[in-house]
């Protein structure tokens, strides 16, 4: 590992390498804020694919790639006289200490659930911190993202369940409302009630410690590889997957099953 002395120099030559692109590359001089903010919402997801898949080479990559972004961000600052990087550094080294003032002050917080506690209560008091509970929620967040952070910072006031086997009953509540509404057929209730059910279930998923995103996506990329396993069977076989029975997909996906839960 790095001493802090040689961290510091590396990011010192990435500052001199992004201040020299700015200056003699032609895509890297026309680049705004605007302009950059699709590519580093992409770095950004393509570091979450490499956390989801556990790929150390991978995340230091796809750091760097969203660190250079942050960089890049504080260059067009300072050209605008508005901030530079040790304004962005300090400013954030300054929130840190004021928000964590059972480390940096007098207040008592023993674990995980007294410090997020702590942590909302200490935003709401910032000079220019979030006026409401949830006025700190990004608004572009994904739904689901979103729900789950709604959620969590309601809990941080006291706007949560007793217990927390309670949720069952309002999911069910949601699901029968739901099926009620697709029976009758009238599509917008139903997108409605469909609404309900997924925040319940984020709900639920939340009270029992489990992160309803990083469930999901686990089960995104399962589907994909027993899917494409049934997908290369048939090309093994000459077909085209649409060609196959529904009979016959639901075979070459169990054998995809069992080699899944043996290799894992």
């Amino acid at each position: 590992m790095h001493t802090k002395e040689e961290i510091l120099e590396a990011f010192s030559r990435l500052l001199d390498i992004q201040d020299e692109l700015r200056e003699k590359c032609p895509w890297d001089h026309k680049q705004t804020n605007e302009s950059l903010r699709p590519h580093t919402i992409e770095e950004v997801y393509e570091l979450c694919d490499a956390i989801m898949s556990d790929d150390p080479k991978e995340i230091q990559k796809e750091m760097g790639d969203v660190m250079e972004h942050l960089v890049f961000y504080a260059m067009i600052g300072r050209e605008k006289g508005l901030f530079d990087m040790g304004d962005v550094l300090q400013k954030e080294s300054e929130k840190l200490i004021f928000r964590h003032p059972h480390i940096y002050g007098t207040q008592k917080a023993d674990n995980p659930e007294e410090v997020s506690k702590l942590w909302e209560q200490v935003k709401q008091s910032e000079k220019d911190g979030n006026k409401t509970v949830l006025s700190g929620v990004p608004q572009s967040l994904p739904s689901l993202i979103k729900a789950y952070r709604i959620q969590d910072k309601a809990r941080n006031v006291g706007f949560d369940w007793d217990k927390r086997e309670d949720v069952w009953d309002k999911v069910f509540e949601e699901v029968a409302e739901l099926k009620a509404e697709l029976e009758k057929g009238d599509k917008e209730n139903s997108e409605k009630e469909l609404g309900d059910v997924l925040f319940s279930i984020v709900n639920a998923a939340r009270l029992y410690h489990i992160n309803p995103d990083t469930a999901l996506e686990q089960t995104n990329r399962k589907f994909i590889q027993r899917f494409g396993y049934v997908e290369q069977k048939a090309k093994e076989q000459g077909r085209d997957i649409k060609g196959l029975t529904l009979a016959e997909m639901d075979g070459l996906w169990e054998e995809a099953k069992r080699i899944n839960e043996l290799t894992n």
